[in-house]
């Protein structure tokens, strides 16, 4: 495709986003253009960049400036007649046969198709390309913009080079050059895409930009752009996270959901990234490969991206080792050949005997072009040999397949096979060879690893428990991982004698495995003066180390105890360290750490930026489990926001994996989420029945690590339900647990809930201890519902003015958190007292209520329903109904329980 731009052509330029850099070395290219320079700029990127776009938008700004210059020509729009400044966009030929490139350039810059040929046939003899393009040219300054570059022929390739080469060195008049001039020395210039993968020709002084995802703000503008409605915030959230910055996938997504999709009315699909929208993007590039490569590519990803019940073990999500590959092609009689090939395209890395893809988009479109039949070829060549084994359990260990329970950090790349050790096999065994066991063992790990990581998790426990056994005597530091990992599936279970099961460590344990499994241990059966010691020695140990793993054991001991401040920083720590050594699949088990340890600080900003993260890096990393407890997390912090359509979509998607996979501790938090919701809304009778469960014992209850955590929620809604015996039951084993010193706001919210349960003015002084002890934590969302029980407790006992004052502080507070649900609460308890809450009820509007509204409100503000009213009036409940609407619109509030406040502050300035 060519485009010349004329004067009279009406444009509309392509809109850009996150591209001024990119934008701003076009700008230097065009005026080296109209300064008879020229120059070379690449522009490289992945597919659905924009690298198309950005030569779109070149060309319509090149066209500006030249119409803007003095004296520019106006040309009429025939081919023969070209303005004096002219901009083409040649993209790549359909047919990639010998000179195909050169052929659709000159046709795109010859007056006519017989220049076309003429120019043509000189450049493929003596002459060469950058002479037939001067001639073409006649010294008129022009910009070329080349598509697609990878897609060209080798001859036109090779010959494009030698012109930039030759280009760069002296103009084709020179003396010696024995070539003629460029007309009047003005030289072209040349914007040329060219994909991520492909080697650039060697052109010493060309520029080169890289073309990368978008930002958040980025990609929000370009949604918005593609919409015609704004959409609501949880579906821009979705859309954002899920298409993680690359604008090809978020315009492909954006066109295929419906406008009720896009409006939040109806569900999105889940990915929302789908099959169709991977092979959109994806689909070209993979077309035009040759067969055998494209064949390859697809076995490379369908064994490397492994099968969410791990009978496909592959090395991480994005990486395999090549006996794996090998193993398939013969399966699948796929050549190997074309191994080669991909890799001088960069479509695949090669380190050691490890294939990676670098994009993990690619990935995911090349194993959906597999054939259908090849996943159960591949599955059935598979064998657990010694080098497939070995391989494949040191990536697995190295990814985040493994970190599951928010709190445990137990399972690190195996010493033993992240790098060359001394062999764990006795002399006896034959050479380049593992016993039986070992090899038996280090299969049942992988496959644990897999299931813990999108997979039932008790099924992942008995896996990894097997491994343990089986390496116990020949490979104890596997043995060793593999038993905490067992522990961390039996947590995420919620099974404590499961746990227990997998902390046995035996009497060899030394040094910070022997401190971890005692303290858990200790913990486990409630005996937490014995877990205290064990587990600060791993705090102080670990916690100072440079090891993520390490860091990561360490801050889930601090969870263990309570500090979360020391929590959050070892494991921020953790985070840096895993960014700075590039391991990012062990990112999703990080963020999943941190994220948890800011939400049990109260810092609820911060653990949904990590949430976020966490949750992209999880599902990039097809890591289910991962996934869905970040996406508890974020249920959570909606909650407290108050977004009500955000906790429904969180908790819905972590629940619908939590239920499957055993995952009672992110079901746990999805609930808790759910009911914290409804509690925020006034449905306490709704909210009470959520969270009895989640404070009980036994198989139906909540996890065991979070039940006294939902207490104190639990006991306000029990008691806004009347089921004041079990919120008073509750009540009571929380005060047990609340002097441990595992949480510092228990003190402070075990003092809220004797103020719920008490009587008479006995809560005046229960709520006074609670303010006090809130002053000694940071969690300032509790303090601020500390402050709203206390002052709807006083508004209730009729002492509106000592109310205020609590009431209008809880206010600040939630909308300092931007808690927008509990702040309007807070607004409407502040408005009943007759303060102002964002500006009073003005006298003037009590003053423009009819006489008979003015009844029917001094009514209602006694606390008379509308039926009594209608009785109590002679009038039909259906006329007091649409009074009583009217007077809420003339007074601006929002319900009947603010009335009481409007009458009290008339009566007092009347």
């Amino acid at each position: 495709m060519s485009g010349t731009t004329h004067a009279a052509t009406p444009r509309r330029h392509p809109r850009l986003y996150d591209r001024a850099a990119e934008l701003a070395a076009v700008a230097r290219l065009s005026a080296r253009v109209h300064a008879g320079v020229g120059g070379v700029l690449f522009v490289t990127g992945d597919p659905g960049e924009g690298r198309t776009a950005l030569l779109a938008r070149a060309v319509d700004d090149f066209a500006e400036i030249s119409e803007a210059e003095p004296g520019a020509e106006r040309a009429s729009r025939t081919r023969a007649e070209k303005p004096s400044c002219t901009a083409f966009r040649v993209a790549a030929p359909r047919h990639r046969g010998p000179w195909s490139g050169a052929r659709a350039l000159f046709a795109a810059l010859a007056p006519t198709p017989a220049d076309a040929r003429r120019a043509l046939r000189l450049a493929r003899g003596e002459k060469g390309l950058g002479p037939s393009v001067a001639e073409l040219l006649a010294g008129r300054p022009a910009l070329i913009c080349l598509d697609d570059l990878h897609l060209w022929d080798a001859h036109s390739r090779a010959a494009l080079a030698a012109a930039w080469r030759d280009f760069d060195r002296r103009p084709f008049g020179h003396p010696s050059s024995g070539r003629p001039e460029w007309g009047g020395a003005a030289r072209p210039g040349w914007l040329v895409s060219v994909a991520r993968h492909h080697r650039l020709p060697d052109v010493p002084v060309a520029e080169t930009v890289r073309l990368g995802r978008l930002t958040r703000d980025g990609a929000r503008a370009l949604l918005a752009d593609l919409c015609t409605a704004p959409p609501p915030p949880p579906v821009v959230q979705r859309l954002l996270d899920e298409t993680d910055g690359h604008p090809g996938f978020l315009v492909a997504v954006a066109r295929r959901l419906t406008a009720a999709q896009l409006a939040g009315v109806a569900s999105l699909p889940s990915p929302v990234a789908e099959g169709t929208v991977l092979t959109e993007v994806y689909g070209g590039l993979l077309a035009r490969l040759p067969a055998d490569s494209r064949r390859l590519l697809s076995l490379v990803a369908l064994v490397a991206l492994t099968d969410r019940t791990g009978d496909t073990a592959g090395c991480t999500a994005y990486e395999v080792g090549i006996e794996s590959v090998r193993s398939g092609a013969r399966a699948t009689r796929t050549p190997v050949e074309a191994l080669d090939g991909l890799l001088a395209d960069g479509l695949l890395n090669r380190t050691g005997d490890v294939l990676r893809f670098e994009d993990p988009f690619l990935a995911r479109a090349a194993r959906l072009s597999a054939p259908a039949g090849w996943r159960r070829r591949v599955r059935a060549a598979e064998g657990p040999g010694p080098m497939r084994t070995a391989v494949a359990t040191r990536a697995a260990l190295t990814r985040g397949e493994n970190h599951r329970a928010h709190r445990l950090g137990l399972a690190p790349t195996t010493p033993a096979l992240a790098a060359p050790a001394r062999p764990t096999t006795p002399a006896s065994a034959p050479a380049g060879r593992a016993p039986a066991p070992v090899v038996r063992g280090r299969s049942q790990l992988v496959r644990g690893l897999a299931v813990l990581a999108g997979g039932p998790v008790m099924d992942a426990f008995e896996a990894l428990l097997q491994a343990a056994e089986q390496l116990r005597d020949r490979a104890p530091v596997e043995a060793s991982d593999a038993r905490f990992l067992a522990m961390e599936a039996a947590w995420a279970a919620g099974d404590v004698a499961a746990c227990l099961t997998a902390l046995d460590v035996g009497k060899e344990a030394r040094g910070t495995e022997r401190d971890f499994a005692d303290g858990l241990t200790a913990a486990l059966t409630v005996r937490l003066d014995h877990a205290r010691p064990p587990l600060a020695r791993v705090v102080a140990r670990d916690g100072v180390k440079d090891d993520p793993r390490l860091l990561l054991r360490a801050g889930s001991a601090a969870l263990v105890l309570g500090d979360t401040t020391a929590a959050t920083r070892v494991h921020a720590r953790a985070l840096a360290r895993a960014r700075a050594e590039r391991r990012t699949s062990l990112l999703p088990r990080v963020l999943e750490h941190l994220a948890y340890a800011e939400l049990r600080g109260g810092r609820y900003s911060r653990a949904a930026h990590t949430a976020r993260e966490g949750l992209r890096a999880a599902e990039l990393a097809g890591q289910r489990n991962v996934a869905a407890h970040q996406h508890a997390v974020l249920a959570l912090v909606a909650s407290v926001v108050g977004d009500e359509r955000a906790v429904v979509e969180h908790a819905g998607r972590a629940l619908e994996t939590a239920r499957p996979h055993g995952l009672v501790q992110a079901a746990t938090l999805a609930e808790w989420a759910l009911a914290r919701g409804e509690l925020g809304r006034g449905l306490a009778a709704q909210a009470a029945a959520r969270l009895a469960p989640l404070v009980r014992t036994g198989p139906r209850g909540g996890h065991f690590a979070l039940r006294m955590l939902v207490v104190p929620c639990f006991v306000e809604a029990a008691v806004a339900a009347d089921r004041r015996a079990e919120a008073a039951a509750a009540a009571e084993e929380y005060a047990v647990w609340a002097v441990q010193g595992i949480d510092d706001a228990a003190p402070a919210q075990l003092a809220r809930c004797r103020a719920l349960l008490a009587k008479g003015e006995e809560p005046a002084y229960w709520f006074g201890e609670a303010v006090r002890r809130h002053d000694h934590c940071a969690n300032d969302f509790e303090r601020a519902r500390t402050l709203l029980a206390y002052g709807t407790w006083l508004r209730r006992r009729r002492r509106p003015g000592v109310a205020r004052g609590p009431l209008r502080d809880a206010l600040v507070t939630f909308e300092r958190a931007a808690a927008e649900g509990w702040a309007e609460h807070a607004r409407s308890e502040l408005r009943a007292t007759g303060g102002t809450a964002g500006g009073a009820v003005a006298p003037v509007a009590w003053g423009r209520l009819t006489p008979q509204q003015q009844r029917i409100a001094r009514l209602v503000a006694e606390g008379a329903t509308n039926r009594e009213v209608a009785d109590r009036l002679t009038l039909s409940p259906r006329t007091v109904d649409h009074h009583l609407r009217n007077v809420f619109a003339r007074l601006g509030i929002r319900s009947r329980v603010e009335l009481p406040g409007v009458v009290g502050q008339w009566d007092a300035e009347g």
